[in-house]
């Protein structure tokens, strides 16, 4: 019966498709690459929840001539069966995101077409991995062609006004516009202090790392951290057998406030990205500056085994191998465990980035147009990128490497210049509306001269009149 019940969604999702495609109109027309064969008119990285929605509101938009490559395995993209640890999404069941505001396509009705509206109803938050079931569905109901098993190693500029997309098998792909909808960490890289970074591998491990949690029962664990993530591993910790892991907070206290729950209103979503730079950032250094809070059931996850021990206003200021374990410098003194997980966020550093490689050091950050009074001076984020309003990149240096805009960042980077975006459920029915509004502007505008003769040929009578009635 569930597969009859999707089969018949996925059939009203493209109706639906159908019946609310105006204008659909084609009015792109492909530029030849210098290899002679049709370039794209845009190429997606990154073939997660974003890359889909982004894929879904072009198509939407008569932009079909567009490609979707991610680098991992179908069903692999993204981080809900690799690296995200916790049982549910922290999002609200009833926040929507692909569907792009289509009720057919959205996740409470192919829930209920799984499921049943019974089991909806008493749903108190969506398992990760219906989520990712979810993704793949969307993606065959609304026909978005990704090329799964790709990663993307350079960008360059091409002649024709078009980039040049290089992919990992060697081969150039020509388009007009690439969108990196790469996520987290898709603008430099997952970061640890320097002093663990340097510990055997043996000894340690990113969040963001395959982590071999069976391998810890009856080892003493470290965390760093004490967001979300950092009480997921730690939990995965626990349930596989450690008989310690000790959560080490940098703070007085833990944070307990989620900001993203305060802006998950229209006109925040819509509209943060409009204001002047002393607001935005105001605004968004607030919001990063408080890190993402955890909800109870995380923490209950951990409190409920004896062996969890949370530590407050406990930083780690260095770190060694003493025999088979490690030792942790803290303000307190030693600490000594036989595993550490550093759940310490991204860094922001386009050069970490092969496909940035001949734009990183031109791209113009928030440093460089902006200074916070000193009050709100962050350097971490001042190096986030300042995004132009079609999310495109900007050259610190006018003049040089000018092409660059024809990138378009949708991942955690465009974080300060857009508020929740590239990274975030609670705004995508906002935030990818406003990006393909901004590339299909950029394609609008490059072909104007072509659109201009198009009108002045453009001569279709739509109606044929008697030659009796002209006399």
């Amino acid at each position: 019966m569930p597969h009859d019940s999707l089969a018949a969604l996925t059939a009203q999702v493209r109706d639906d498709l159908q019946r609310i495609a105006h204008p659909r109109m084609n009015w792109l027309e492909p530029r030849i690459g210098p290899d002679g064969e049709p370039a794209l008119d845009v190429l997606i990285v990154g073939g997660g929840q974003s890359g889909l929605a982004i894929a879904g509101g072009l198509m939407r938009a008569m932009v079909s001539n567009i490609l979707v490559a991610d680098r991992a395995p179908q069903g692999r993209e993204g981080p809900w069966l690799t690296y995200a640890r916790m049982h549910t999404l922290r999002s609200p069941k009833d926040y929507t995101g692909p569907d792009l505001d289509l009720p057919s396509l959205g996740y409470q009705t192919w829930h209920e077409a799984r499921y049943g509206v019974a089991h909806w109803q008493a749903l108190e938050l969506i398992r990760r991995e219906d989520w990712a079931a979810y993704l793949d569905w969307v993606r065959d109901a609304i026909g978005v062609a990704v090329s799964n098993d790709t990663a993307v190693v350079d960008i360059d500029a091409a002649a024709c006004g078009l980039l040049a997309v290089t992919l990992g098998d060697g081969k150039v792909r020509f388009t007009r516009k690439v969108v990196l909808a790469t996520g987290q960490d898709g603008s430099g890289l997952w970061w640890m202090p320097d002093f663990v970074a340097r510990l055997p591998q043996r000894f340690r491990a990113h969040t963001a790392d395959p982590v071999d949690f069976a391998a810890l029962r009856g080892r003493r664990v470290a965390v760093l951290g004490a967001g979300a993530s950092a009480f997921d591993n730690a939990a995965m910790a626990l349930e596989a057998g450690a008989t310690e892991v000790v959560l080490f907070c940098r703070r007085s206290e833990p944070q307990v406030v989620q900001p993203y729950r305060w802006l998950t209103f229209a006109g925040f979503l819509r509209h943060v990205s409009d204001l002047d730079d002393a607001w935005r950032w105001r605004f968004m250094s607030h919001i990063l500056g408080m890190r993402e809070g955890f909800p109870q059931p995380t923490y209950d996850r951990c409190a409920c085994h004896p062996a969890f021990r949370l530590l407050a206003d406990a930083p780690w200021t260095g770190a060694r191998v003493v025999g088979d374990a490690v030792e942790i410098d803290i303000a307190s003194g030693l600490w000594t465990a036989d595993f550490l997980i550093c759940c310490t966020g991204v860094e922001i550093d386009f050069t970490q980035r092969p496909e940035l490689a001949r734009v990183a050091d031109n791209i113009a950050c928030w440093a460089d147009r902006y200074q916070p009074p000193a009050a709100e001076r962050d350097d971490r984020l001042g190096r986030f990128p300042y995004l132009a309003p079609d999310y495109s990149l900007l050259p610190r240096k006018p003049g040089l490497t000018a092409w660059m805009t024809d990138i378009h960042m949708f991942n955690i980077a465009s974080t300060m210049s857009f508020g929740p975006s590239g990274s975030s459920i609670n705004a995508m029915t906002t935030a990818v509306p406003k990006l393909v509004a901004g590339l299909t502007r950029g394609l609008f505008a490059g072909d104007v001269e072509r659109h201009w003769r198009s009108l002045q040929e453009y001569d279709e009578p739509q109606a044929v009149l008697a030659q009796r009635r002209l006399r």
